[in-house]
């Protein structure tokens, strides 16, 4: 894109901005089969948490079907968490990278995506966007104080199976005693941040696309945004294993978007980021595999609409 003149930044500069009707769009279906039928260079801002092998989720991440496995990497009899599938990671790269490309044909260039991950698979969650063709920005983290679930195992129950004699047992687990599975209680959830590359400088694509800053004044307490981002996990889960929270989905949303721009979601959920969208002025487009997320999301929306 060639540069603007100096009349014509004071010319855009000038402009009043003019009002925007907005919309929610919740879809019920495979986001790699819906995300096709946007229209391209549409979304100003993807705002998603992609299912990263939580249990029972299948081979095309969905949950509870007759061909699903324990995503989190359980191998026969033993708890989850005590043993990783290195695959697990290769697996969402992949996923993500076809993902990925698709999202990248529904934004405006120099829109940004804020992705949700794992923290052990943020790498993975960067590197497949980055294969999509992203450029990646930073590594943000979503802090909360109230305290999760310490999924970390004793050694008791692998000494137990062990053919030696009890003695020995009890002997070990003595010296084994507050040894654990390498899982700290968890405190944060990544975010990925990354941009879909601009077009010309900075000013040239937000004059051309009003995408790739942020808005410096959004704030979560008073000070400059920062790379952590403290916000309590809701206490209801509506439903939802990994529901985010309403507030520091607005906050993302007001960071990297502007009132009046259409947010996309392809892993909605039960709908946090499409009511995070209405209360901040912006559209939504919102896909969820599962119908009866879907259900909770359009049903939570209406509830909404109606405050």
């Amino acid at each position: 894109m060639s540069g603007l003149s100096f009349e014509q930044v004071l010319s855009y500069a000038a402009k009043p901005a003019a009002p925007r009707e907005t919309f929610v769009n919740i879809v019920h279906g495979d986001c790699l089969e819906k995300m096709r039928e946007i229209e391209p260079a549409t979304v100003h801002l993807v705002v998603t948490d992609p299912p990263y092998f939580l249990d029972g989720l299948d081979e095309k991440w969905r949950k509870g079907k007759a061909d699903a496995t324990r995503g989190t990497g359980a191998i026969g009899g033993l708890p989850v968490g005590m043993k990783f599938d290195p695959e697990q990671g290769r697996r969402l790269q992949a996923f993500m990278g076809e993902c990925g490309g698709l999202m990248l044909d529904a934004m405006k260039p120099g829109a940004f995506a804020a992705v949700f991950s794992q923290p052990r698979l943020a790498h993975r969650m960067a590197s497949g966007l980055e294969d999509a063709g992203f450029e990646i920005r930073d590594l943000l983290a979503w802090h909360f104080t109230r305290r999760a679930q310490f999924k970390a195992f004793s050694m008791d129950h692998f000494v137990d199976k062990m053919k030696i004699p009890t003695a020995r047992k009890r002997t070990m687990k003595r010296e084994l005693a507050g040894r654990k599975t390498p899982q700290l209680r968890p405190q944060f959830e990544a975010v990925v941040l990354a941009q879909k590359p601009r077009e010309g400088t900075f000013v040239n694509n937000w004059l051309a696309h009003e995408t790739g800053l942020m808005d410096a004044s959004a704030s979560l307490d008073g000070t400059a945004p920062a790379t952590v981002m403290t916000v309590e996990k809701p206490h209801d889960r509506n439903g939802h294993l990994t529901p985010k929270p309403i507030l520091l989905c607005e906050h993302l949303i007001n960071l990297f978007s502007k009132p009046g721009q259409v947010v996309l979601d392809p892993f909605l959920g039960n709908g946090a980021t499409a009511i995070a969208a209405m209360r901040t002025g912006r559209s939504c487009i919102g896909i969820e595999i599962e119908a009866d997320y879907a259900q909770m999301a359009e049903e939570r929306r209406l509830r909404e609409a109606q405050r």
